[in-house]
């Protein structure tokens, strides 16, 4: 009797490994290839180049292989149950990488019917950092990145996005990742925040930056990264500046704005009814939106409307009236914002909003109501979760805590520990 043999793989980036590893697979048996769905290969890296459909040509076509399914997620539990093959084929380079938690329970499933994990030596000669940078090369150009946002939208139930207000702390959104429950966690995208790019300008966040400094910014950070870009547009200024800033921005490769519905000088949100702050009309900020939208020359770049009715303790129902306003002159989302510590207020308002938009992207920044889980959110109709100012704020403490430390010694011994190698400050960034 024909054994069966199984394998799993993204076909993103094709070399002669891959093909190495399907043919010697193929010799043990009738060999079905799982591809991993977009939906899987963007829960742990980059959005794949070429999408399910095309991947999944490629590999019916070739040699050896016999039947292509589809693998939904990195844990290969459903499709080894399904099948029950006799054989897992698979480079022996997960025993040591990300993977190793995933391999550990493939070869727990297999045991169930004595099936059996083969472990192929890793392909030498490849080139994978060669293979990646390319990609990287091409995702980082502006009409590739401008568009991944969406694309995120569509494939996941939460969009995570992490704040960056230079190219170290963007290394950061784009490098960081844990493994977890047999998945790789890692952010989708990148917050630039007004709040962090002033703070780490050493400046008071009341739109003193201006948009070229911010500009600069966000350059610096596209220059060393790939993940798209949400920007912070505070109120978005006047509407025929805001109306050329779109303009700019959509050429660039920034994926959204957001704007927030208040004028008059910039206080930040979380001083709430402390300070004067006040809240543009319905039809101002509608035109607001809609002269953006009219500027624009693409359907990805994305115009989202902030409401701080909540923030300025101007009810449910006035939140609830501009998100309609809103939504009516075109806004491509709609976040809405609140200072309270539990997410009562926020929850009803995701309930009333998906009444009348089931399918625009809802966000939130849950900088106080910060218990909540990304689930939690998701089944409450949220799209993206924006973790606002999190990497500033942990930085300075522990640049504090550092400069205190060497002071309080007369030396910086005591603070190595704490400190990066300098061989690793030297290997952080590539040098080409």
């Amino acid at each position: 009797m024909t054994k069966k043999v199984y394998i799993a793989i993204s076909a993103d980036i094709l070399h002669h490994g891959h093909i190495n590893l399907i043919k010697k697979a193929s010799e043990y048996g009738t060999l079905t290839v799982g591809v991993l769905t977009d939906e899987a290969i963007a829960t742990y890296k980059r959005l794949p180049v070429l999408n399910y459909e095309e991947r999944t040509f490629i590999i019916r076509n070739i040699e050896g292989v016999d039947n292509v399914i589809s693998q939904d997620t990195l844990d290969y539990t459903e499709n080894l149950e399904k099948i029950k093959p006799d054989y897992v084929v698979h480079g022996d380079d997960w025993k040591s990488n990300d993977q190793s938690q995933i391999r550990s329970k493939v070869i727990e499933t297999l045991e169930k019917w004595g099936g059996q994990l083969i472990e192929i030596p890793y392909t030498q000669g490849v080139s994978v950092d060669k293979l990646n940078d390319a990609v990287k090369d091409t995702s980082s150009m502006p009409e590739v990145r401008r568009a991944k946002l969406k694309q995120l939208l569509n494939l996941k139930p939460v969009v995570k996005v992490m704040e960056a207000h230079n190219g170290l702390s963007a290394l950061v959104v784009e490098n960081a990742k844990v493994v977890k429950n047999d998945k790789i966690e890692s952010f989708d995208a990148m917050w630039l925040s007004s709040l962090t790019d002033s703070t780490a300008k050493g400046k008071p966040d009341i739109e003193l930056v201006d948009m070229t400094s911010r500009l600069r910014t966000i350059d610096e950070i596209m220059e060393v990264t790939t993940k798209p870009i949400i920007l912070d547009g505070d109120t978005g200024g006047e509407i025929e500046h805001f109306v050329f800033n779109v303009r700019t921005l959509e050429r660039i490769g920034v994926s959204a704005v957001i704007i927030e519905d208040k004028i008059g000088l910039k206080k930040n949100s979380l001083f709430g009814t402390d300070v004067e702050q006040t809240q543009d009309t319905i039809e101002h900020f509608s035109l607001k939106i809609s002269s953006g939208k009219k500027a624009l020359t693409t359907d990805e770049f994305m115009i989202i409307a902030r409401i701080e009715s909540l923030i300025l303790k101007q009810g449910m129902d006035d939140a609830i009236k501009r998100a309609k306003a809103y939504v009516n002159a075109g806004a491509d989302g709609i976040m809405i914002h609140s200072r309270e510590k539990e997410p009562d207020e926020i929850f009803e308002f995701c309930e009333k909003f998906r009444e009348f938009a089931p399918d625009l992207p809802l966000v939130v920044v849950p900088t106080s109501f910060n218990k909540v889980y990304e689930d939690e959110f998701a089944q409450r109709g949220v799209n993206i979760v924006i973790y606002a100012n999190h990497l500033i704020r942990s930085a300075y403490p522990a640049m504090m805590e550092t400069a205190q430390t060497i002071l309080e010694n007369n030396r910086c011994y005591e603070v190595d520990e704490k400190c990066l190698s300098i061989k690793e400050i030297l290997t952080l960034i590539p040098d080409e």
